[in-house]
């Protein structure tokens, strides 16, 4: 057995020690949802949603997401070896994992995710993973919308009190017992039919709403990114 394989064996070894310990963790964050009517309306027009969140942003998320389990909602974790421990505890926590990225395996994980919308509702779309740019949202997110017929939701995280990680994106981990605001932007309706100039300026519109929300979200919570 190599190293590598030891550490992913010892690794598999405590993943429900790991589970509970995270569960722990996100259940000391006091969470703060607004505009969960949106959320909720839309899935009542429109009958599915791709809600769009930064990388950077979707751990204490995950303190919320599980009143949605009942919408078994879809997630797209990457196909490494990372990613299928993520994917575990996605289960747990009531996702249905997809696996692929932007970067590898994206077009058939694209087409798992459509068909698994016939059943499912809802799709949590990390627009910049997994390796960025941090902030950069990437054409799957519309492409989903397209196909699918569903409305696009961005989602705002903020925290008052946060460490943050030297990752590419800044990874953000609230401390413990801080409160954390989750809130719901408005919708964006996606044609099905986009010319490429359109395309492009729905994305950048998309793009340039989340950079202004999470800015405004973090200001209003008075939190500052550390430089």
């Amino acid at each position: 057995m190599t190293l590598r394989s030891f550490k992913y064996t010892l690794i598999n070894w405590f993943l429900p020690l790991g589970y509970f310990i995270l569960r722990f963790y996100l259940s000391t964050l006091k969470i703060r949802v607004v505009g969960e009517e949106i959320a909720l309306g839309c899935l009542s027009e429109y009958g599915r949603l791709v809600v769009a969140i930064w990388h950077q942003r979707f751990l204490p998320a995950l303190a919320y997401v599980t009143k949605f389990k009942n919408f078994k909602p879809i997630v797209m974790i990457s196909q490494s070896r990372d990613g299928e421990m993520i994917a575990r505890f996605a289960d747990r926590l009531g996702l249905v994992a997809v696996r692929g990225s932007s970067r590898r395996g994206g077009t058939t994980a694209l087409r798992e995710i459509t068909e698994t919308l016939k059943a499912n509702t809802v799709v949590i779309h990390i627009v910049d993973g997994p390796t960025g740019p941090k902030g950069l949202v990437k054409p799957g997110l519309i492409s989903m919308a397209q196909i699918t017929g569903a409305v696009i939701l961005p989602v705002i995280v903020s925290a008052q009190n946060a460490w943050v990680l030297g990752s590419w994106d800044r990874f953000l981990v609230p401390k413990p017992f801080s409160e954390v605001t989750i809130e719901w932007g408005q919708p964006f309706i996606v044609p099905r039919d986009l010319d490429s100039n359109s395309f492009e300026e729905l994305r950048q519109d998309i793009e340039t709403n989340l950079a202004e929300g999470y800015a405004e979200a973090d200001l209003n919570s008075g939190w500052h990114e550390p430089l």
